[in-house]
């Protein structure tokens, strides 16, 4: 990994925080989102019937499709007490408490729900595609991070003000309604995330674009050498310095051996002086 040519990161500086980087990266955030297609008519159907009050797209990603019981009961009873209707990405058993405002399904097609104008709310468990999709349509979050990356993706947008965070393990019906409607209702939340957006969409050159130009340039040239760092050929000692450190370590150690060295002659001179002088 050291030796890569080239990094691609799936972030920009919509998400990310300012931070020095190096020549050989570049930030491709986003690459894959893309602008809405029509729902198939069932689902389309569904959203359309939400009214004014809008839909709200709920998934926790490809990695999990079900979940224990009582933690889908949980999350039934606070999404059948909001007035948007609910399409919850679910394959397990129907909750006991889920109510007549939420649809669940096996598959999603999330980006699509996401750019519909009637979306209103994301629950996400904050993956990296999950999240750059709803920067990219401005929707604003729910976020229920599971693993990995996932926490701190979360921590971003909730510093940015596009989210708010729960932790799944521990929520309840009402931290998760409590949530929701403080996403859908207070603008603010809507603001930030349509700003985020704009951010995403003001590139002078499409993520995707940028990705494929980076891999046809270490391909035309044989590499991308002059791009990488020094450090990334250097041995460990010489990264961390150990040679330089060693070398003033010695410098001040030959030094207070010197000065130890003077002070004990003179005070053995002294010594002797007066030992000479009572004699």
């Amino acid at each position: 990994m050291a030796k890569a040519e080239i990094w691609l990161i799936r972030n920009y500086w919509d998400f990310q925080f300012p931070h020095p980087v190096l020549p050989n990266v570049e930030f491709v955030g986003g690459l894959h989102c893309k602008p809405a297609k029509p729902l198939p008519k069932e689902i389309e159907e569904f959203v359309q019937s939400s009214g004014e009050n809008g839909v709200v797209v709920f998934s926790l990603g490809s990695m999990v499709s079900n979940m224990s019981e009582e933690r889908a009961n949980v999350i039934a009873t606070a999404l059948a007490q909001i007035p948007q209707k609910v399409l919850w990405r679910f394959d397990g058993n129907k909750p006991d408490t889920l109510g007549l405002n939420t649809q669940l399904y096996k598959w999603i097609p999330q980006n699509d729900l996401l750019g519909h104008p009637k979306t209103r709310a994301f629950i996400t468990h904050g993956g990296a595609n999950g999240v750059y999709e709803a920067i990219y349509h401005g929707i604003p979050m729910v976020g229920v991070p599971l693993f990995a990356d996932q926490p701190d993706n979360i921590a971003h947008m909730k510093a940015k003000g596009a989210a708010v965070s729960l932790d799944f393990n521990t929520m309840s019906s009402t931290d998760l309604l409590n949530a929701l409607k403080t996403v859908i209702n207070d603008p603010l939340y809507k603001e930030n995330a349509m700003k985020l957006s704009r951010i995403h969409h003001d590139q002078p050159v499409k993520p995707l674009d940028r990705a494929v130009f980076w891999i046809e340039f270490v391909m035309r040239h044989k590499g991308a050498k002059h791009l990488r760092v020094a450090a990334r050929d250097l041995t460990w000692f010489q990264y961390h310095s150990l040679d330089v450190i060693g070398l003033l370590l010695a410098c001040v150690a030959t030094v207070i051996f010197i000065i130890t060295k003077c002070l004990f002659c003179v005070w053995k001179f002294v010594r002797t002086g007066k030992k000479g002088k009572r004699d």
